[in-house]
């Protein structure tokens, strides 16, 4: 990975050029503060798959794996919530970034560790949070060619090949520019809850019960209090559903993440 400075945008000269440089708070106490439960999970031991190409929005075949995956990033207060939940309780995440956010860098602390041992993956999540078919060629690549260098740089993971694409819209011209960088798998969703905007902890909790099944790619938010209100109860669906979370890569194998 190309040493750089922290939120600077590398220029690339075209799509060689940009695969060459590429590859180069406290936590609230109410219920949802982890308490003394359960002891973490482990990472499960898993046949895993080659990464198919193209979009995803649920896990393959049969099964009792839940890929819970959050995206954004707003607030500190939030991930560093989130970070304190998945040490207490062992739930595995996919984290997108969404690079322009600086509650990611006051999060690196809390994150480190979790992304070292696995249980936490970063992906991409673009810089700014853009449509992405709204942009010209040149747009669309720095918008995953930045979020791909800043975690790099703050969590010294490659994130490929995974990319979610703001508002989930993308097109065949835009899988083709994240392919050529090496994101080859739009990754969407297969039940959400909801809380890219602010929402009542109970509704929350209704979405996850409707949502949280096998085998399904659930989306949520790391940009309001009200989710880590109620992080027991999201677990203790898991837990009588007799589900195992997962992160894209415990499933998948890929060049990146052989």
């Amino acid at each position: 990975m190309t040493e750089i400075p922290r939120r600077t945008l590398l220029a690339y000269g075209g799509s060689a050029a940009a695969l060459a440089a590429l590859s180069a708070c406290a936590p609230p106490v109410a219920t949802g503060t982890p308490s003394a439960a359960p002891p973490p999970q482990a990472a499960p031991v898993l046949d895993r798959v080659p990464v198919p190409p193209g979009t995803i929005d649920s896990l393959p075949g049969d099964g009792s794996l839940l890929a819970w995956t959050v995206d954004d990033g707003t607030s500190t207060d939030v991930i560093t919530a989130y970070a304190a939940f998945a040490q207490a309780s062992g739930i595995r995440l996919t984290m997108f970034v969404t690079g322009t956010y600086i509650a990611w860098d006051e999060s690196v602390d809390a994150l480190v560790p979790l992304v070292a041992s696995g249980q936490v993956q970063p992906a991409n999540h673009t810089w700014s949070h853009p449509d992405l078919t709204s942009l010209p060629d040149a747009e669309v690549r720095d918008e995953l060619v930045r979020t791909h260098d800043f975690i790099g740089e703050l969590f010294g993971v490659d994130a490929r090949p995974f990319f979610r694409p703001p508002y989930g819209y993308h097109d065949d011209r835009v899988d083709a520019i994240a392919a050529d960088l090496g994101y080859t798998v739009p990754t969407l969703w297969y039940g959400s809850l909801a809380d890219s905007a602010e929402l009542p902890a109970a509704t929350i909790v209704d979405l996850a019960r409707e949502w949280f099944l096998p085998q399904h790619i659930v989306i949520g938010h790391l940009n309001w209090m009200p989710v880590t209100t109620v992080f027991e109860d999201l677990r203790a669906i898991i837990d009588e559903r007799g589900l195992t979370t997962v992160t894209l890569n415990d499933v998948f194998t890929s060049e990146y993440h052989p």
